[in-house]
């Protein structure tokens, strides 16, 4: 399915020291990054409410974060493979930090959206950062075991911005919780810079021209152009559903109050952390008995993809199932970077992920704009929110994406086979 892993030096400590000193530290960024991310889910009543934000207002707002984060993917891998992924992070979640104090200050949707882009920006390289130190640190075979923790630790970061974050609006306001976050972000910089320790080959000092080269090799590589459009649709109907609209929907659609849909979003980001770390070790298992990580990938995006479509014909829409599906399955197409990783030399792998990252992201940020435009369409019913048929619109044109691009992954017509 791919060409077979580069080889990687072995690991100069123990696998729990390493643990300690790289996965910690870069998880702990990872985690402040989905909570960014994830917030506005909660808060969103109250941000429409103050600033007068209409759904298209909201998705342009929440998704500037993704637009920044993908605009920054092209520099950041070459600056992870140049420099390395502790210094790079450290500087990046400092500017997060800012981000959320320009933010928490904001009465305009335009000093928000700086803030916000401000905030994708700095988190841009919380996860990439990650994946390129355990390149550098770990042997290959932990990758996808490694991988799926660090996304499990995101599902936690999620987890924390639903029944803990309305619990904290009875004692805070939405301002006051993004000045905490930006201090919680820059203890989060500091100790990636003073834990993470340095080492000669996290460095790459080939010249600029040379990592511009190669980085138009790997964006020529058939292998990365059969699994692009699955990744994109399918992450993208993750974050935004999960993101920003999964709350909405809840209360518009399913009927919950406040309580109920920061209940079932809890439940949501707990599938989704806990789904993380099963799909890393599955995989792991399972390519050990020979069975190919890509085709793991596959089946988890299908079966993913099913339980989409439950909630999208509103099959069951207060029933829990649907959604613990959909979390579970949520980062199976994770599964490409190590496939990609191991498909390139080491020196390139911060190129690789980034270059994925950028399409990826820029996805997510068209796909969550275009779901507030389309639920825009009708107008709002007459509890103040939107149409359920708005959201079956929305929701269903995504899945509709992501089964065409799954067609393009299976059909050898569709793109070259790694």
């Amino acid at each position: 399915m791919s060409a077979a892993p580069f080889a990687t030096p072995a690991p100069a400590y123990g696998i729990a020291r390493l643990v300690a000193i790289v996965f910690l530290p870069f998880a702990t960024g990872y985690f402040m990054s989905y909570v960014f991310r994830s917030i506005n889910a909660v808060i969103a009543p109250q941000l429409s409410a103050e600033v007068g934000l209409t759904a298209g207002d909201l998705g342009f707002l929440t998704s500037t974060y993704f637009l920044t984060f993908a605009a920054f993917q092209f520099p950041l891998g070459i600056l992870l493979d140049r420099y390395g992924p502790r210094r790079v992070q450290t500087v990046l979640l400092l500017v997060a930090a800012s981000g959320a104090v320009v933010f928490g200050f904001a009465h305009d949707i335009t000093m928000m959206s700086i803030g916000r882009a401000m905030i994708g920006m700095g988190v841009a390289g919380s996860l990439m950062s990650s994946f390129k130190a355990f390149t550098i640190w770990f042997p290959v075979r932990l990758w996808p075991i490694l991988n799926g923790f660090m996304l499990g630790v995101g599902g936690l970061g999620a987890m924390s911005v639903t029944t803990p974050l309305e619990i904290s609006l009875h004692y805070m306001d939405w301002r006051e919780i993004f000045f905490v976050l930006s201090a919680v972000t820059a203890v989060a910089s500091i100790l990636i810079f003073i834990a993470v320790p340095e080492m000669a080959r996290d460095v790459q000092t080939t010249s600029l021209g040379i990592q511009l080269k190669e980085l138009g090799q790997i964006y020529s590589d058939p292998l990365l152009w059969r699994i692009l459009p699955l990744l994109i649709t399918t992450f993208a109907a993750n974050l935004s559903i999960q993101g920003l609209w999964a709350g909405p929907w809840l209360s518009d659609v399913a009927g919950f109050g406040r309580d109920g849909v920061a209940f079932y979003l809890m439940v949501l980001a707990g599938a989704l952390a806990g789904g993380s770390v099963l799909i890393g070790m599955l995989a792991s298992g399972l390519a050990r008995i020979g069975v190919p990580l890509l085709v793991t990938l596959a089946f988890g995006a299908l079966l993913f993809a099913g339980f989409q479509a439950v909630i999208v014909l509103e099959l069951a829409p207060q029933a829990l199932w649907p959604w613990i599906g959909f979390g579970l399955l949520a980062n199976i197409v994770m599964l490409a970077y190590p496939v990609m990783s191991s498909h390139f030399p080491p020196h390139q792998t911060g190129r690789v992920a980034t270059g994925m990252n950028l399409f990826l992201f820029g996805g997510v940020f068209l796909t969550q704009f275009l779901m507030g435009k389309i639920i825009d369409l009708w107008p709002p019913i007459a509890s103040g929110g939107y149409d359920p048929a708005a959201y079956f619109a929305a929701f269903g044109l995504i899945l509709g994406l992501q089964l065409v691009a799954f067609i393009w992954f299976l059909v050898p017509s569709g793109g070259p086979r790694g």
